[in-house]
């Protein structure tokens, strides 16, 4: 069987983009979608407090799974441009040593959440009445990790190649299996909150062990002899050389979140329903600028391996007129659709109140998604890396400061909270801007890109 790489040196890039993101959309759309089904069952059949206590747990997850994709995407990074220049046994060195890093990660990672979890979540102001079901959800999302692991690591190097196609495949099949046993759990035993995070965590390793096994039987470049598992110091290095500031960027991130969630806890468990629900509609949004900036990031990886930097300049300029559309056109359905949306996931008038109000205030910084995520995508697939340590150190540094000072004005208040999301999103969005300006002016390989 053919195996489905995509060489992204030639062709048209919009053309190149989208067919690599779309597939990834999809999946991610589906993935998403999850969410808000796993987000309304928790809601609709165990109650608030239990949407509340899911939602406690999301920027602490965030934090140690991050720490794991970066270093799966510093593997992806280095096996794009290995593609691109062709070099078919350093492509699959590369895949075998990123391999090395993940596992070893995931599994550190694992345990240190798992033995950290009920301290942090006390440490966030975690509601008492809900301590108790956000430490077992966290706990069960803990051990899953070496499992997200598999998936990660196999999907990443197979779009790497340029294939987005076959992770879909089983990510679709994963979030069709975690509804159906999300279900069975939830509302046939009534297993509640443990139930939700049990059927993540077997979801979770179908998929990750059938995308693997899928790579390495159809795919060419998982065909691996014995000498391609030797570790290679070069291949290690270059994977921690990327993955690290991207694992730092990404684990920032989930600590800024982590401090904004302590603040909405503050407000109690109707403010935290509301901002749980607004996060899952704005996590389904996200997908296709983090899409497209997954599909800029293989094609600009590929292309400098290749040593194609006009194609770099003219698909990073094509993309970022795309999401400029997107973030105008969702602006009126955000606007006159949010209440709509967040009654999907309760019915109480209170939680829907805030949510609604709270979207129509985001809605407004879109377009800044769009520059974040165009200029990340270009610079981590040309391997800058110390640009994801100084977005991860912009975005931490503002979430900790602006909702603190917002929410204590007393004609603010909770509204701070998702205010204070669109500023952040804009101050991340301007400092990516100047790094990629400052970046391309003083790199020789991107002198020539305006």
């Amino acid at each position: 069987m053919k195996s489905r790489t995509l060489n992204m040196t030639e062709g048209n890039p919009v053309q190149l983009l989208l067919v690599f993101a779309v597939p990834m959309l999809i999946g991610n759309i589906f993935q998403q979608l999850y969410n808000l089904v796993d987000s309304v069952i928790v809601g609709k059949f165990v109650g608030a407090d239990a949407l509340a206590a899911v939602g406690a747990t999301g920027s602490v997850s965030f934090l140690f799974f991050a720490l794991c994709n970066g270093l799966g995407s510093g593997g992806g990074i280095i096996t794009a441009q290995q593609f691109g220049a062709g070099n078919k046994e350093n492509v699959k060195k590369a895949i075998i040593n990123s391999a090395y890093i993940l596992v070893i990660g995931s599994i550190l990672m694992g345990a240190v959440a798992f033995a950290i979890s009920e301290w942090i979540l006390v440490a966030m102001a975690t509601p008492q009445e809900i301590l108790r079901a956000s430490i077992i959800y966290m706990r069960i999302q803990c051990i899953g990790l070496p499992l997200v692991a598999i998936y990660n690591h196999s999907s990443s190097m197979l779009r790497a190649l340029g294939d987005s196609r076959t992770p879909l495949y089983f990510l679709i099949f994963s979030c069709i299996l975690n509804v159906g046993l999300d279900l069975w759990f939830v509302v046939g035993f009534g297993m509640g909150v443990f139930g939700v995070a049990f059927a993540t965590l077997l979801a979770q390793l179908v998929s990750g062990v059938g995308c693997l096994l899928y790579a390495l039987k159809f795919n060419e470049y998982f065909k691996f002899e014995k000498h391609h598992f030797r570790p290679e110091k070069q291949m290690l290095y270059g994977t921690v050389r990327l993955g690290v500031p991207l694992s730092l960027q990404f684990s920032l991130i989930a600590i800024s979140c982590m401090v904004l969630q302590r603040v909405v806890n503050g407000f109690g468990a109707t403010v935290m329903a509301a901002f749980t629900a607004v996060s899952r509609v704005e996590q389904l949004l996200h997908q296709p600028y983090g899409t497209l900036s997954a599909a800029l990031s293989t094609y600009s990886g590929q292309n400098l391996g290749a040593k194609n930097l006009d194609r770099i300049k003219l698909g990073f300029k094509k993309a970022m007129g795309m999401m400029t559309i997107f973030s105008i056109a969702m602006l009126p359905v955000m606007q006159l659709g949010s209440e709509a949306i967040i009654k999907v996931f309760v019915n109480d008038p209170e939680v829907i109140a805030y949510g609604a109000a709270a979207m129509r205030i985001t809605s407004w910084f879109y377009i800044f998604l769009g520059m974040i995520y165009m200029t990340r995508g270009v610079l981590n697939g040309v391997g800058d890396a110390m640009f994801a340590l100084i977005n991860g150190i912009v975005e931490v540094v503002g979430r900790i400061i602006i909702p603190v000072l917002l929410v204590s004005i007393p004609f603010v208040g909770v509204w701070g909270i998702w205010i204070s999301t669109g500023l952040v999103w804009a101050v991340s969005a301007l400092f990516c801007v100047l790094r990629y300006i400052s970046w391309r002016k003083k790199n020789p390989l991107m002198s020539r890109m305006v």
